[in-house]
């Protein structure tokens, strides 16, 4: 579907649109092949259309007469999920968006929002580039945010000492997705300046404002992500500085009862050695004298290690 500019937006076939009126347009990658020829692009661009790329790279060619562009789309409420993938051909006057994969038609629906908000007045390419773009990143500070209240709660919970098993794994997960974010805006951030260049010089100079915009709030958005894993790992550096102090809690018990019980090993020792002459072996009270001796020193250490605060 093609749609021009004029005092309204209509709905135009693409043989029938004018060069001199600003186009957005929304098709699919085996749509393009039928109508690439008629546009000018290249063949390898309408070839990079049939593929999705795996990982986050600047995907931008610059050519005389039109840029392309091809993004990975990232759902920030669940970046394991499969990713959305769009081309973009940027022509004078004209923005083509080629659905590569939608799984949620989330492409359709920003490039639908888009083409209500922009009013035919005031509308430029530089806007309508920026617009769709914005699309993109809509709502991403509000998951952010709440990507933040849960690092926290986390955080409360290791004050609490309330942590399962499961809370390293926790702990990984969420540096991989914040990882996959950083690379997501990096992504956005390389295509704005590549594009803010204009080396075809395909838009005005007083337009590439909306890129400066656009480009700012991705900046911020990368920023804001990298605050958040610098959390997680001061995160996960207290949580090992808490199983630590377990471990060093436990051990410590261990050595007071190592340290209680080592005299009484040496007095069970001593009395249990077998000569003739001991004095309190034919003793009436000697068993009672030994218990009562064990249980002095137990009391003694006991009151010892109170006053010094080792426990």
């Amino acid at each position: 579907m093609f749609y021009q500019f004029d005092d309204d937006v209509t709905s135009v076939m693409p043989k029938d649109l004018n060069e001199n009126m600003l186009a957005f347009g929304f098709i699919n990658a085996k749509e393009l092949q039928d109508i690439y020829r008629y546009f000018g692009f290249s063949l390898q661009s309408v070839e990079k259309c049939r593929e999705m790329s795996s990982f986050f790279s600047s995907d931008i060619e610059v050519y005389d007469k039109y840029s392309f562009v091809k993004i990975n789309v990232v759902n920030v409420n669940n970046v394991h999920v499969d990713r959305n993938c769009f081309a973009l051909f940027i022509k004078k006057n004209m923005l083509l968006v080629v659905n590569i994969a939608d799984k949620n038609c989330t492409n359709r629906n920003i490039f639908l929002h888009v083409l209500s908000k922009i009013s035919s007045e005031n509308i430029t390419l530089e806007k309508l580039v920026c617009s769709f773009f914005e699309g993109l990143i809509a709502g991403d500070n509000k998951e952010l945010e709440n990507a933040e209240l849960e690092i926290n709660n986390l955080e409360e919970t290791v004050l609490k000492n309330k942590a399962d098993r499961n809370f390293n794994m926790k702990l990984l997960n969420m540096k991989k997705e914040l990882l996959i974010l950083r690379g997501y805006y990096e992504q956005l951030i390389d295509i704005s300046e590549a594009l803010r260049e204009n080396e075809n010089e395909i838009f005005d100079a007083e337009g590439l404002k909306s890129f400066n915009i656009f480009t700012d709030k991705a900046i911020r958005l990368k920023e804001n992500v990298d605050l958040l894993r610098d959390s997680v790992v001061h995160l996960w550096d207290a949580y090992q500085a808490y199983l630590n102090m377990r471990l060093n809690q436990t051990m410590k018990i261990f050595t007071l009862m190592t340290t209680i019980f080592f005299p009484i090993t040496i007095i069970v020792g001593w009395y249990g050695m077998n000569f003739d002459f001991m004095p309190e072996l034919h003793w009436r009270y000697g068993y009672l004298y030994v218990m009562i001796l064990c249980l002095a020193v137990v009391f003694c250490l006991l009151f010892w290690f109170k006053k010094k605060k080792w426990f």
